[in-house]
């Protein structure tokens, strides 16, 4: 709950300092009617499909079995009790999922941030760094999770050097901070495996038992030193683990573009502003899809998801059957203990060297 929920009893002026606690009602919104009505039909093709092997692996299967639960009064519930008036409400339990529920998503998008503005980030600026790579490797990070860690590593280490480089007068054991949020999915309800980097804007040294906060004064041509060494560094991993040919990298260092790396590190956070902050930290958070944007076409026949700004080839909608609505949204549900959220250098639990 966001606000402290008390009944419709209160006199008026306790009514308008306590918000009304409002049940939630997941069976009138669109997604669940989708989930709800169809995904037997879903499971059921889909091993018709492939009957010999695991076409829906049990996560995603889990996670929408779970979403029918989320906010259902027949399948639990708390009761609550106003102090004031003794008037009793119940609560329904929620599936706490990863993936498909936008309650639980969104719920947890708001304490995620709210936690790292109160309890991680100090009070100094913050830049958002958004790394994405070519559709080439992402088939390869989404298939082979043991990537994602020494591609995060590189990129970060590649930042932290670019942070020292423009801090002036820095010693050279000074660390970086970051989080990193690690997106899975696209604003069009799309397999997009990429990065983004809540990097504190300067670094951390210590003398004498005194730490001290180097701001930095990040140059474009820094930046795209940055993009530049991530780019020959990670493919030169993806051919060290043999995913990718001699000619392979070769080719790929030729393509324009930059090869389909792609870094922007234009969004910046002064100190002073905490709430900006947040607002950056819940974007970063945020579920894989917006409820509010789906929408009935025709009701059982066709969905309609407005997406949040017009693709390359100027498309600002999706259609969708509910089969093709379900197809999209498994394949965006996070594998179970992956972390979907990482602390690096001075805000992570141990400290480790920083890789060169």
């Amino acid at each position: 709950m966001s606000a402290v929920p008390t009944c419709t009893d209160d006199p008026p002026k306790l009514a308008t300092r306590l918000a009304v606690y409002q049940p939630r009602r997941p069976e009138n919104t669109i997604a669940y009617q989708v989930v709800q009505r169809h995904l037997e039909t879903w499971l059921e093709r889909a091993k018709c499909a492939d009957p010999d092997g695991d076409a829906i692996p049990e996560y995603v299967e889990r996670d929408f079995r779970q979403y029918l639960s989320c906010g259902i009064l027949a399948n639990g519930f708390a009761r609550a009790r106003c102090d004031h008036c003794g008037h009793d409400f119940l609560v329904a339990f929620s599936c706490k999922g990863r993936g498909v529920c936008p309650s639980c998503n969104t719920r947890r998008m708001a304490e995620t941030a709210a936690h790292l503005v109160d309890h991680v980030f100090p009070q100094v600026p913050v830049r958002q760094w958004v790394l994405s790579l070519p559709k080439r490797l992402r088939y390869f990070l989404h298939h082979h999770a043991t990537l994602l860690k020494p591609v995060l590593q590189i990129f970060l280490a590649e930042v932290e050097v670019a942070l020292r480089s423009c801090s002036p007068d820095v010693p050279d054991d000074a660390r970086f901070g970051a989080v990193t949020f690690v997106h899975r999915f696209g604003a069009a309800l799309n397999a997009n495996l990429h990065f983004h980097c809540c990097v504190i804007d300067g670094v951390f040294s210590t003398a004498d038992e005194v730490i001290r906060f180097h701001p930095a004064f990040l140059t474009d041509a820094a930046i795209a030193q940055v993009h530049q060494q991530t780019r020959r560094r990670v493919l030169k991993l993806f051919h060290r683990r043999e995913l990718l040919s001699p000619e392979a990298v070769e080719t790929m260092q030729a393509w324009e573009h930059d090869g389909g790396f792609s870094l922007n590190a234009e969004v910046w956070v002064p100190s002073w502003d905490r709430a900006g902050l947040e607002r950056l930290l819940r974007y970063c958070a945020r579920p894989v899809f917006a409820g509010e944007r789906l929408a009935w076409l025709e009701p059982d026949q066709r969905l309609i998801y407005h997406l949040p700004k017009p693709r390359p080839d100027g498309q600002t909608v999706l259609y969708l059957t509910p089969l093709e609505f379900l197809d999209r949204l498994a394949t965006l549900v996070p594998p179970p203990r992956k972390h979907r959220h990482r602390y690096h250098g001075v805000l992570a639990p141990t400290i480790s060297p920083g890789a060169k």
